[in-house]
């Protein structure tokens, strides 16, 4: 048997199509579908009932679409909004909070004690007031120290693609220099726009740290939970519907640069 059903997965914008891209690499024969709430963008400011509320109601949206997964592929939609989701869907669900924080733990404990130090998050402020991360590790690694890090200049700098430039390099000098000092063994990439940075905060932390990508993790733990009897089997390479709820010029410019081509293929939808 070979589900064709699509594999869901949702943003408050179009961060996550790097979460997106991470589950294509991962499950080529899979289609998928992406729903980016673009008219509703930024949910870090807004209260955590406003953002559950936008969430579910994106989420009931992909379940009338026959949603056979769904990823939540928004830090803060996974932090304050995961739990009611649950409540409200019958197939599996995956943020992506709990697999970069299984992540980081699992390299710490590769370095075997070679290298001691906290597990730093990089994160946006609403993801680090929220403490998901923290709370994520400690569930895992009761005595794991954390430091969570927030570095808000990121996300503009990815969106205008200024991501290894002399600014992307200051800002990456301004944030993580805590980081350097305690000497943190792995940090985790807590933000979906953050992988477009890699190589800049990489190269501000130096070899000795360790980076997780969550939206890697995100898609090694679907693969991991996505039951044989809802995957598409065969040889032929899966679709991708890339739904927005505004698809002004430069939403379209932002998502070209998280797709890494052009995307010329964005419908515009309303949620009720």
């Amino acid at each position: 048997m070979s589900d064709s059903r699509p594999i869901a997965l949702f943003d408050s914008g179009v961060g996550g199509l790097t979460v997106l891209n991470a589950v294509a690499r991962r499950l080529p024969h899979e289609n998928l579908l992406y729903l980016g709430d673009t008219a509703r963008l930024p949910y870090g400011t807004k209260s955590p009932l406003t953002v559950q509320r936008y969430a579910i109601k994106a989420v009931s949206f992909l379940l009338e679409r026959d949603a056979k997964a769904l990823v939540i592929a928004c830090n803060t939609a996974t932090a304050l909004a995961l739990p009611a989701i649950r409540d409200q869907v019958g197939v599996p669900l995956l943020g992506v909070i709990e697999p970069g924080a299984r992540a980081a733990v699992e390299a710490l404990g590769r370095l075997k004690g070679r290298r001691e130090g906290p597990i730093a998050v990089l994160a946006t402020e609403a993801t680090v007031a929220s403490n998901a991360y923290g709370l994520a590790i400690s569930a895992l690694a009761p005595s794991v120290p954390v430091m969570n890090v927030a570095c808000p200049l990121f996300v503009p700098l990815a969106e205008e693609g200024w991501t290894e430039n002399e600014v992307a390099a200051a800002a990456a000098e301004r944030y993580l220099e805590a980081v350097r000092r305690a000497g943190a063994p792995v940090a985790v990439l807590g933000c979906t726009h953050y992988p477009l940075l890699k190589r800049t905060i990489a190269h501000s932390l130096g070899p000795q740290t360790v980076l997780v990508d969550s939206a890697d993790s995100t898609a090694a733990a679907l693969d991991r939970m996505l039951p044989e009897k809802l995957r598409r089997l065969g040889p032929a390479a899966g679709e991708t519907r890339l739904l927005v709820t505004d698809a002004s010029e430069r939403i379209r410019k932002v998502a070209g640069r998280f797709l890494g081509r052009e995307a010329t293929s964005l419908e515009l939808v309303d949620l009720p």
